[in-house]
């Protein structure tokens, strides 16, 4: 079989920089897409609805970023686990991933649906969510809702082409459907006077379209990565290397979530101004960090190909370049968010009181992210050397428990009841995790090399 087309990147040999930047720009691209989903429903409730269904629609934000994300690291142990079996020439076993995946995604993505559907509402009281919201809020909860198993079996399917250095036709299967989502955004919004539950409805459709384009192209690979229904079976020993690297990133993301759950809450206490204010901040802070995501993503992706083929010269190159690239990124577009943030925001909506408190979150998250890219940029290539659980555990304790402390303190004392003292708690985060992982990178690293020799 061809395995390096014209659509695919050579991670094993030629140039690290230029090809991980052909493996990256098209998974941000794509990454970018998958925001534009929410983008859309934000900006058309934005400018045709009315102020609640925007901060109904930013109280769901959380959650729904909280179910994208955690399937999104989960299927990083299939990207890493068939990258390192494809540098060892284990092509058997690459097919063995596939199948196991794939199956794994459907499964999860039924569970989060459905504990979503029992929990919902209990969850949105816990984020103190306004009662003159909340009906909104659940009714795009329960549109958004089925299309799930979607999310979870277009994100598995993307891992595995990943593995082999494939970005771009995913992108083109999100940019169908990214077209779609906002035709259809339109449609029952302006047309149907759907509101939330329109643009709820658009996103699971186009996602759906997203997800058949994605199995029909896994059905007509060749060789270890051709997907058959027939083959949705678990291998023990690849849904064990699977969940060994992608259980702990997905748990790192839950609780990850769970600190900005807490943040989210001291948000939702400044009112329905402050939501969607901070609703819009966010969603615009997201189109920064998947461009850096891209970057982490090949790096982690290249160490695992080339510690599969045992080159650890190229994994160190691979290592500082993407670091050196995720960087740059951040600071580069973070600096571009800060300067033109008044700009961005009103796209979303036309309130000078929402505009005026988005723009406090996003100087205080944009003109920092590059630290953020750091810290996941380290965590990720860790990962990729085959050790999940240590900078899931560091990242926890740094980026999640030390949130959660300085809100449950800091920010409680009647002083520093403040939207800048509650912000500052993302750079201060990231500083400290990303200096910890540092050591532990270093610490793998040996520890890897020591391993080869022995």
């Amino acid at each position: 079989m061809k395995l390096h087309s014209s659509r695919t990147v050579d991670m094993a040999h030629g140039p690290i920089f230029s090809g991980m930047v052909r493996f990256a720009l098209p998974l941000a691209a794509s990454s970018i897409l998958q925001l534009l989903f929410n983008a859309a429903d934000v900006i058309v409730i934005g400018q045709f609805g009315s102020a609640n269904s925007l901060a109904a629609v930013g109280a769901d934000g959380l959650l729904v970023g909280f179910f994208a994300n955690v399937l999104l690291n989960l299927s990083i142990g299939a990207t890493v686990l068939a990258a390192r079996h494809l540098g060892a020439g284990e092509r058997d076993k690459v097919r063995c991933v596939v199948g196991s995946s794939m199956l794994l995604a459907l499964i999860t993505g039924f569970i989060f649906m459905t504990a979503m559907f029992i929990a919902g509402k209990p969850f949105l009281r816990l984020l103190d969510t306004p009662e003159e919201i909340m009906p909104l809020a659940l009714q795009y909860l329960y549109f958004y809702l089925p299309g799930l198993p979607g999310v979870a079996l277009y994100n598995f399917g993307a891992a595995v082409l990943r593995a082999k250095g494939d970005t771009i036709r995913p992108f083109f299967f999100l940019l169908a459907a990214g077209v779609l989502n906002v035709v259809l955004n339109l449609f029952f919004v302006i047309v149907c006077k759907m509101d939330v539950a329109g643009v709820a409805l658009a996103t699971t459709i186009s996602q759906y379209v997203a997800t058949a384009l994605m199995l029909v192209c896994l059905a007509r690979e060749h060789g270890e990565f051709r997907f058959e229904w027939r083959e949705l079976r678990f291998d023990g020993d690849a849904l064990r290397g699977v969940l060994k690297i992608g259980a702990p990133a997905a748990f790192q993301c839950l609780v990850f979530y769970i600190s900005n759950f807490v943040i989210q809450a001291a948000v939702n206490s400044f009112g329905p101004v402050t939501m969607a204010g901070n609703a819009v901040a966010a969603n615009i802070e997201m189109f920064v960090w998947v461009c850096m995501s891209g970057f982490e993503q090949a790096g982690m992706t290249y160490v695992s190909r080339n510690y599969g083929a045992r080159n650890l010269e190229r994994v160190d190159r691979s290592n500082r370049i993407s670091l050196l690239c995720t960087v740059l990124t951040g600071m580069v577009l973070g600096s571009v968010v800060v300067l033109f943030a008044a700009d961005l925001v009103g796209i979303y909506t036309p309130d000078p009181a929402a505009i005026s408190q988005a723009v406090i979150r996003v100087r205080f998250v944009c003109g920092t992210y590059a630290v953020c890219g750091l810290m996941d940029g380290i965590a990720c290539n860790i990962r990729g050397l085959g050790y999940s659980m240590l900078p899931s555990i560091v990242t926890i304790f740094g980026a999640c428990v030390l949130r959660i402390v300085w809100i449950m303190t800091v920010f409680q004392m009647p002083r520093n009841h403040s939207l800048n003292f509650l912000y500052v708690v993302y750079p201060g985060s990231w500083t400290v995790t990303a200096l910890v992982l540092s050591v532990c990178y270093m610490f793998v690293r040996r520890r890897v090399a020591w391993k080869m020799a022995s």
